[in-house]
């Protein structure tokens, strides 16, 4: 391709926006920074002048009337997947941002834009554009290469040298037998590792996680049970140098001469600085959040304050009748809503806090027995049976106790909470706490309950805001704090509920095991139970 073509197509930007301001504004600081912007008023015409007009790097915003700027990149995906789009999303609008990525966004930037964000994502977008093409041509061109003598060989080296070296993303090529051939300064950045330190030394065996790594193998001796499907991409997990945990985009096939099967080359996406993006669009959804839940707070407060006044008018009188059970009476009322302001500021500290997880070597057992102890005498009150269903084969693991703790005594808290709040007489109600290890070494704690359950309604507003199904007893923190937590271990929480049948709610936490990964993996929609509890 000419030189000066490339960078006319690279250059060309299609900007599409429903606020003409924002066009305007947008529109001059592109074309000072030498691009040849097009712009667009809505998602309808933007699609027509991408048809027309071909542009390499298409900047569109989410919200807007018609077709939004999800359908926009839908669309122009399909039309041609190797363009590159970036989407404007509004402040805290991370499940938008995360929806994007996955539907192969380039990058995204929040309102208000900022003129060094901007420039970042073109920058990236533009490299993308830039590593594709060196990659297809790369693609297209091994093969022909491999089947050449010494001579085309040194071409074929100068010409990794030039592209696959500098290379974005990590690539990496072995021979027939798994050995690594190729290891570029993409890989270098993800694994830790220097290409003299791999290339001739390590196979595939000591650098892929053991179920890619068996999958390339059988497809290499040619396995019948191996899978077929080449070229997809999946989300993995790396480990770099020292053991590092590195989350990464995997694709790989298999190279081919005259038929027969030469070697493999794998590619992998560092998604260090994608999650690290998401980490920090939540931590902003958290800020914004408590933010906008003043006047909820407000309202908390003033009830606990008129219980202190309530409680000082008692102690007040029983002082001036010198009525010590009046006394008394009052001392505890204001000691009680004392507490609840104090609980009240320590979980707004929590969740508003940045935490990093205190990881240490402890048993998910003994944290689930000592949350059953501690919950045991407020279940009997209750009349609540609690039970435990503990993984007789769960072993140590890496986690952090203190914050598993918590948030499993959120948890069953609540689930004793629902259980007492049942208008349902003659149940019989029971809290579960179960344990699960899974082959991937995760380690799930599943609460189950068969209270009064919640509808769709209630389910979806339980992780957002201040929302408490307990009216003016709960502040709603106790769900809010327990998914920043998980969150901040890079593990999952959901609950399965519907009226009348309780509910159960499930964290899966990533961990390391010193023994292994023999055991079975726990199936995502496994009842971890051995008895219906709904």
């Amino acid at each position: 391709m000419n030189k000066s073509l490339e960078n006319s197509e690279m250059t060309k930007l299609l900007l599409i926006d429903d606020e003409k301001p924002t066009r305007k504004v947008l529109g001059l600081y592109l074309r000072s920074k030498g691009y040849e912007v097009i712009t667009a008023a809505d998602g309808r015409e933007g699609i027509e002048l991408f048809q027309r007009e071909k542009p390499s790097i298409v900047l569109t915003d989410i919200k807007m009337p018609g077709t939004d700027g999800l359908d926009v990149l839908k669309i122009i995906k399909q039309m041609d997947p190797e363009t590159e789009v970036i989407v404007i999303t509004g402040h805290g609008d991370v499940d938008t941002a995360i929806k994007s990525l996955e539907l192969e966004a380039s990058d995204f930037i929040t309102k208000p834009i900022a003129n060094e964000a901007l420039s970042v994502a073109l920058k990236r977008a533009k490299e993308k554009l830039r590593t594709k093409r060196m990659l297809k041509d790369y693609t297209n061109n091994l093969e022909a290469r491999v089947r050449k003598a010494t001579e085309e060989l040194r071409e074929r080296y100068e010409f990794e040298g030039n592209l696959i070296q500098h290379s974005i993303d990590g690539i990496v090529a072995t021979d027939a037998r798994g050995n690594i051939v190729t290891f570029n300064q993409g890989a270098e950045r993800l694994f830790g590792y220097s290409h003299d330190d791999v290339v001739g030394k390590m196979s595939i065996v000591d650098l892929y996680p053991h179920e890619i790594a068996g999958e390339i193998k059988k497809k290499l001796i040619g396995e019948k049970t191996a899978n077929q499907s080449d070229g997809e991409w999946k989300e993995i997990t790396v480990l770099g140098k020292g053991g590092t945990q590195i989350p990464a985009r995997f694709s790989g096939t298999l190279l081919r001469r005259n038929g027969n099967i030469i070697g493999s080359v794998s590619f992998f996406h560092d998604l260090r600085e994608v999650k690290r993006l998401e980490k920090e669009l939540l931590e902003k959804e958290r800020l914004s959040t408590i933010g906008q839940t003043v006047a909820s707070l407000a309202h908390y407060i003033k009830n606990i304050l008129y219980g202190l006044e309530g409680g000082v008018y008692v102690v007040n009188k029983g002082i001036r009748k010198n009525n010590i059970q009046k006394l008394k009476k009052g001392w505890d009322i204001v000691q009680r809503n004392i507490a609840k302001l104090s609980d009240l500021v320590l979980e707004l500290l929590n969740y508003s806090k940045e935490r990093e997880p205190e990881y240490e070597w402890c048993s998910p057992n003994t944290i689930a027995d000592e949350v059953c102890e501690l919950m045991e005498c407020k279940a009997r009150e209750t009349q609540v049976e609690l039970r435990k269903n503990l993984d007789p084969h769960m072993e140590e693991a890496l986690l952090d106790p203190k914050g598993i703790h918590r948030c499993l005594l959120n948890l069953v808290s609540n689930a004793i909470g629902a259980c007492a709040s049942d208008e349902n007489f003659h149940k019989d109600f029971i809290v579960t706490v179960a344990t699960k290890r899974g082959r991937d070494n995760s380690v799930t704690f599943q609460v189950s309950d068969n209270g009064p359950g919640m509808d769709e309604e209630v389910r979806k507003k339980l992780f957002s805001g201040l929302f408490s199904t307990k009216g003016s007893k709960g502040t709603g923190l106790g769900l809010l704090i327990t998914r920043k937590i998980v969150q901040e271990h890079g593990g999952t929480i959901e609950v399965h509920s519907n009226p009348g049948e309780g509910a159960i709610f499930t964290m899966r936490l990533p961990t390391r095991h010193p023994e292994g990964d023999e055991e079975a993996l726990c199936n995502p929609e496994e009842n971890l139970f051995p008895e219906s509890v709904r």
